[in-house]
């Protein structure tokens, strides 16, 4: 989403400014443009030689000093600039922009700028809460500048309280939302993630590998086109997707259900979790003793089939499944995608190494009802979610 786009990185002086060099180093990993700008104090708690080498790029710190072809700093920096990102943004330097105050580098170069502003503001507690550094962030806000609300947590100073910096991937999330292109915009997509669990007793349950990897970076990819998205996720250990309607499901009957309510408001369906096909037939109330016995029998019977539901009822939706296989995997993505009526599955073979549960990774066929197949070489998820959204796109009615 960020790639090839120039974003001009913002450091102000505040302890959370080292923050910033994982900020950047995920900017340059997107492939995004990054220079970044620092203010007289930020250079107090980080050296410019840490954002050079992340960046590759010369770090400015000076309001007077000339670039390339003579052209004056901010204003080139504040022409070029897709985005403007401050991170940690101090009380200082936001009331500073709020009332028109351009004195050094950073500030004359936000001032200067058409391209969209986002603050991440980290502070103590008392000063987030003081009704000037309010009044300066809603004035702001009103403006149309953006801003990532700080967490709540353990300051430097020896507070707790909202004010610390929100984690890079948050930031970095909230920058690819407001570069994201619109071409979902208006439409809600319904993603699921992750696995279900069916308990044997309180204490064990039957589940799989998934870890929800795949369907989360789907969510976040269609977030970033403008769709409204709702993701109903199993029981995983990730961050919630800022902007994204999460609902929490444990079994394949919750995520039945959350599915089917939420799956009239959806013109687009993704179902990327992997639900349990079988589940006890009695669930223990209490913890199952070993007992003397060498073998004990569990009766299984089987879950809803939440995707053949869907295709049941599919209308004018687009639908697409997920096959997760480890023989002839063609053979088996193409009977789902004609037997569950979908309008396209992602395929992947998860004996491979590279594809499949739990890696960063994957490596997917994309098959259509025309009896299309793409193949993808070995991508990250959110570069394989970016391509499966693409191809969705192309799908929807045009008008």
């Amino acid at each position: 989403m960020l790639q090839g786009k120039c974003i001009v990185l913002g450091v102000s002086g505040g302890i959370a400014a080292y923050k910033a060099a994982e900020l950047l180093r995920l900017l340059v990993k997107s492939g995004a443009e990054a220079h970044v700008v620092m203010t007289r104090s930020a250079r107090e708690f980080i050296a410019p030689l840490t954002f050079q080498t992340l960046s590759g790029n010369p770090v400015h710190t000076e309001l007077f000093d000339l670039i390339q072809e003579q052209e004056i700093g901010h204003i080139s920096l504040a022409d070029r600039a897709d985005l403007v990102l401050v991170a940690p943004a101090t009380a200082n330097l936001v009331g500073k922009v709020a009332n028109g105050i351009a004195d050094d580098l950073l500030t004359t170069t936000i001032m200067a700028t058409r391209a969209k502003v986002l603050f991440a503001p980290a502070m103590n507690s008392n000063m987030w809460n003081n009704p000037v550094y309010r009044q300066n962030q809603a004035k702001l806000e009103d403006l149309g500048y953006h801003f990532i609300e700080p967490v709540y947590g353990d300051l430097a100073c020896g507070w707790q309280g909202p004010g610390k910096l929100p984690d890079p991937q948050e930031i970095f999330n909230a920058a690819q939302v407001l570069l994201g292109s619109s071409e979902l915009s208006g439409k809600t997509v319904l993603v699921t993630a992750g696995p279900t669990r069916e308990e044997l007793d309180p204490v064990r349950f039957l589940s799989n590998y998934s870890s929800g990897k795949m369907g989360y970076a789907i969510a976040r990819a269609a977030r970033n086109r403008g769709a409204r998205v709702i993701l109903v996720s199993g029981p995983v250990s990730l961050t919630e997707p800022a902007g994204v309607e999460t609902v929490h499901v444990v079994s394949a009957q919750e995520m039945y259900r959350a599915v089917m309510e939420k799956a009239v408001q959806a013109d687009v369906i993704i179902k990327a979790a992997a639900v349990a096909d079988f589940r006890p037939v009695r669930r223990g109330e209490q913890k199952t003793k070993k007992g003397p016995a060498e073998a004990m029998t569990v009766e299984l019977q089987r879950n809803p089939d939440i995707l053949a539901e869907l295709g049941r009822q599919k209308g004018h939706r687009i639908l697409v499944g997920f096959a997760a296989e480890t023989e002839e995997l063609l053979k088996h993505a193409r009977e789902k995608l004609t037997g569950k009526n979908l309008d396209m599955i992602v395929a992947n073979d998860v004996t491979q190494e590279g594809a499949g549960f739990d890696g960063d990774t994957n490596i997917v066929r994309l098959l259509t009802a025309d009896g299309k197949i793409e193949e993808l070489p070995q991508m990250s998820k959110d570069l394989v979610a970016g391509l499966l959204l693409d191809r969705i796109t192309a799908l929807l009615p045009k008008g």
